[in-house]
């Protein structure tokens, strides 16, 4: 049995040397194949060159947007194509002794998942301490538990997961578990496709001691008497001026300086 990856692709726009770079899950069902130009980071490039396979499996996931997550599956194909964007023209060809500095692999689209597994899903999985917690996450959904067919070893698989803690790597190992794991995840869903999951069990904020009769005491201080007189004095000129000389409405009261 062949290895298990995750690959990121942007599915919103971002302009690069004059081309637009995104890629959705709906471009890549589109064209069907993709080589996996771009890639700039070493240790990306060294599981693309030295450790994927032909035939390998690939999760799919949309980066860089407001809703991050694995939208599909593919398989690893091979490819070298110095026409997209991100061609380092100051890499060693392949026609001379050297080895070209970036390598790039293709891929060939699968399926999309039935259910769109979103990384705030996952971290919030990974952020319980065991199954039963897991089980116990409502997410709004109409069904009671519904996340209650993850295992003790998916949530173990999950927690390891390279997405959840080396995240901005844009090409990643998967463990055969955790690939379980999210099978499952996006075989049985559970918490809605469109929504961002959160925990909705969470408790009420807790109101500050006092509080209340901190409010009330304020309310119900008395103004000091010379106050009183100076304001009641302040109404009565008021009064009385609006009863001669010119009518220019209702104006706004002003503070009276002492």
């Amino acid at each position: 049995m062949g290895s298990f990856w995750l690959m990121k692709a942007e599915p919103e726009s971002r302009i690069v040397k004059g081309k637009d770079v995104k890629f959705s899950v709906d471009d890549f069902q589109s064209c069907r194949t993709t080589a996996w130009e771009g890639v700039r980071n070493h240790e990306a490039k060294n599981i693309m060159r030295k450790q994927m396979k032909i035939g390998d499996k690939v999760f799919f996931y949309h980066s860089n947007c407001k809703n991050p997550g694995i939208a599909a599956i593919a398989e690893a194909n091979t490819a070298d194509d110095p026409t997209h964007p991100y061609y380092d023209p100051k890499s060693a060809s392949r026609s001379g002794d050297a080895e070209p500095t970036w390598w790039m692999v293709e891929l060939a689209f699968g399926s999309r998942l039935k259910h769109f597994v979103p990384l705030s899903l996952l971290r919030l999985v990974s952020s319980c301490s065991n199954a039963d917690e897991v089980a116990q996450l409502s997410l709004g959904s109409e069904t009671d538990h519904p996340l209650s067919y993850l295992t003790a070893e998916d949530l173990v698989a999950l927690k390891k997961m390279p997405l959840l803690n080396r995240g901005r790597l844009s090409v990643q190992s998967v463990n055969s578990d955790a690939w379980a794991a999210i099978i499952k995840l996006a075989e049985q869903g559970g918490w809605g496709d469109t929504a961002t999951p959160k925990r909705n069990d969470r408790p009420a904020p807790r109101k500050v001691k006092n509080q209340t009769k901190a409010a009330t005491h304020s309310k119900s201080r008395k103004r000091p008497s010379s106050h009183i007189d100076k304001l009641e004095a302040t109404r009565s000129n008021m009064d009385d001026n609006s009863h001669g000389g010119s009518d220019d409405g209702p104006r706004r009261s002003k503070r009276l300086r002492t």
